[in-house]
């Protein structure tokens, strides 16, 4: 017998014997016989040397026993049959017949991005293909044609011995046994993907996460060994083997996140996207231990971010810019009048062309910038934009009597500051526009120079200007938000002061870029902190129970909570990404310039909002319950006005009598919070516990010139997010 006749001989063997196993009963079946034992998913996991998960699989017909378990697992059942006989079945009724509902259109508008899904997806059906061994979990038909072409989720997690783990407890058998062929599997069979955020939008790719043994199994190394580049290099063997399928890598290779692409044909994307997790793929500073779960649980962490969020397409960071994108796309479809034929245009109310900025907003390596200022010398107030986060403590000297009387020291935090700060806010759309001598209009987003020195604030509060809370000294450059509040100062405490811009760089398209940004993931944290248990209807106290332990309630979900707060940081921040390439020379461009987001002016708006916002609260806060100040030269408070001793970013710690938020903060006489003044709840902009020490503690770090934001709740709360 040839070698060629023993292989297809094997071949059958191997059929005959797949035919010849153990008889099992229906999966429904399966269940109710475990339950009727009074057995447990883990105690019939534990007999049988399988995981929990596999058990629900088998008992949810997404899945079927493999020998030599299935041999077992069949004589467990046939033993509980005998003991535990089915129920005889009822006589059947007359039903009516059941309602047809006709199906939604292919081309339905996606639901408004700022509805949020909930914690468990809908169940899936697996791919019927040739390669698909499990079976589906019902019959389905897709209400779309979207439905359809992403029938079993956003995105998979492939273990080692080729499940992969979709969302909805689903798990697919893939076959491929390299990088090109589950490219190929996955567009052809896969059906993942999700369903674009925006009708002018792009469909989400589908993504392949792998875990340690799936690197493994197609021949990736355990780490990458360019910890700089963080790819690994042209010549590996698997780079070769996408090159030879005529599979493309973007600019950044494949390394922890790949996308892995054909150009498109007929309008059809042919792209899948990888995120390897040995390769740190996900953070733990947003995911936390999400890359220690098993499959199963890592598929339901992302794809909870992934239909409340978007699916993620590298760092939160990236994923949060990338959110701005898919729901505000640069351009959609418009009729040319000339030819009768659909071609891209500009989509109004979007960032469509990558502009620079105005040099002031320009951080000291773009071109812009260097053409204009020494590297070796430091740009000044009056050369350069600033707005950023809040890093202030008082002067101790300045803690008063009554201050130094109370026990505690308490940290309240706001709920996704710079998230709160997009919600309406305009900002500009074209490019910087040079004007001099110009009229201030807070409707008119861009950055000013002017000098807001002369606006004298009680030296007890931080200087609403300045990052650091100190009184500026001269002209500076400042953003729309930041000298609109100034003008307000003015007007509402009559300070002698006024407002008149040196020159100004402005932008004469604006509007309100971020709020379906806002929306999206505003949702996406509400829904997440109400599955978690927090939600919008509880009173003061209640809230601050629930936030004691809303986090061990469902580690999986508390990873989501994380990874969407980083997004809304993170995403900020990218708006201004600096060059990451060791390559790059001073005042050379990079890569991030030529994008439509990269948009420091924005970024800039949001920051100097988030940090207003927080400082007409504690102005508020500290007027509360108090006759408004004296028209004066300058806003001095009472003596025993409430005022904070230190601010980090979102965070500010008050002194206290009591250890909690209520002990301290003001309220009307029916009990409600103090108009204008921190509020406690879950919402964007409301704020939470954030941490307590004792006086003592608080005065010393002040006495070391620590900031106490940083450390009240024991860690550091600058790393720790929002």
């Amino acid at each position: 017998m040839s070698n060629d006749e023993k292989a297809l001989f094997s071949a059958v063997d191997a059929l005959l014997e797949q035919v010849a196993q153990d008889p099992l009963p229906p999966p429904v079946e399966r269940k109710r016989l475990r339950e009727a034992a009074g057995l447990s998913q883990d105690q019939i996991a534990k007999a049988l040397q399988a995981r929990r998960e596999s058990v629900g699989n088998w008992e949810a017909g997404r899945s079927e026993p493999r020998p030599p378990k299935r041999a077992a697992y069949a004589r467990l059942l046939e033993g509980l049959a005998e003991r535990f006989p089915a129920p005889a079945p009822e006589p059947p009724t007359t039903a009516a017949p059941a309602a047809v509902t006709p199906p939604a259109s292919a081309s339905a508008d996606p639901a408004p991005a700022s509805t949020a899904a909930p914690a468990a997806p809908f169940v899936p059906v697996a791919a019927k293909s040739s390669s698909s061994r499990r079976p589906a979990t019902k019959e389905h038909t897709p209400a779309t044609a979207a439905d359809a072409q992403f029938a079993n989720g956003p995105l998979g997690v492939l273990d080692g011995d080729g499940s992969l783990y979709c969302v909805g407890g689903l798990v697919l058998d893939c076959p491929a046994k390299t990088v090109p062929a589950l490219v190929d599997w996955t567009l052809a069979e896969a059906h993942l993907g999700a369903p674009r955020l925006h009708p002018s939008g792009k469909d989400a790719d589908p993504l392949i996460v792998l875990t340690a043994g799936a690197t493994e199994r197609f021949g990736l190394p355990e780490r990458l060994e360019d910890r700089r580049g963080l790819r690994l290099p042209e010549d590996h063997k698997v780079v070769k083997q996408l090159a030879r399928a005529k599979w493309q890598l973007t600019k950044r290779g494949l390394g922890p996140w790949a996308r892995i692409y054909r150009p498109a044909e007929g309008g059809r994307r042919q792209c899948v996207q990888l995120a390897v997790l040995p390769w740190d793929a996900l953070d733990s500073r947003s995911w936390g231990t999400t890359d220690q779960l098993e499959p199963a649980d890592i598929a339901h962490v992302l794809g909870t971010y992934a239909s409340r969020v978007i699916t993620p397409r590298g760092s939160t960071a990236v994923s949060g810019l990338e959110a701005m994108t898919a729901l505000r796309p640069p351009t959609r479809a418009v009729k040319d009048e000339g030819t009768g034929s659909w071609v891209p245009g500009a989509m109004p109310g979007s960032l469509t062309d990558a502009v620079d900025p105005a040099p002031a907003e320009a951080p000291d390596e773009h071109p812009v910038a260097a053409a204009l200022y020494p590297r070796a010398r430091q740009r000044t107030p009056a050369e350069v934009l600033d707005e950023e986060a809040y890093e202030w403590i008082r002067d101790p000297q300045l803690l008063t009597d009554a201050e130094c009387e109370r026990a505690f020291a308490v940290g309240i935090d706001v709920n996704t500051a710079f998230l709160a700060a997009a919600n309406r806010l305009i900002v500009g759309l074209s490019g910087p526009v040079h004007v001099k001598a110009p009229t201030f209009n807070k409707k008119t987003p861009g950055s000013w120079l002017v000098d807001l020195s002369a606006i004298e604030l009680d030296p007890r509060l931080p200087n609403p200007f300045t990052p650091h809370g100190i009184r500026p000294e001269g002209p500076a450059w400042y953003a729309t938000p930041t000298v609109a509040y100034a003008e307000e100062l003015i007007d509402t405490y009559r300070l002698p002061a006024q407002i008149r811009p040196m020159e100004a760089w402005v932008r004469t398209e604006s509007g309100p870029y971020l709020d379906p940004w806002y929306k999206r993931i505003g949702e996406a944290y509400k829904a997440t902190m109400a599955d978690l248990g927090v939600t919008s209807d509880l009173t003061e106290a209640e809230f601050l129970a629930a936030m004691e332990d809303h986090k061990a309630a469902d580690p999986a979900l508390a990873a989501v909570l994380s990874a969407i707060k980083s997004t809304v940081k993170g995403g900020i921040g990218k708006l201004r990404e600096r060059p990451k390439s060791i390559r790059h020379q001073f005042g050379e461009r990079w890569p991030a310039l030529e994008r439509p987001t990269w948009r420091p002016d924005i970024r800039a708006a949001v920051i100097s909002t988030a940090r207003i916002n927080m400082h007409r609260k504690i102005l508020k806060t500290a007027l509360s319950g108090q006759q408004g100040p004296a028209p004066s030269t300058h806003l001095m408070l009472d003596q025993d006005a409430l005022l904070p001793i230190a601010l980090l970013s979102d965070c500010a710690v008050y002194l206290s009598d009591g250890p909690s938020p209520l002990d301290f903060l003001p309220h009307t006489t029916d009990g409600r919070p103090a108009p204008g003044s921190f509020r406690l709840g879950v919402s964007p902009g409301m704020v939470k516990h954030e941490g307590t020490q004792d006086l003592l503690w608080a005065v010393q770090m002040l006495d070391g010139s620590h900031n106490p934001a940083r450390h009240i709740k024991g860690t550091d709360a600058a790393l720790d997010g929002e």
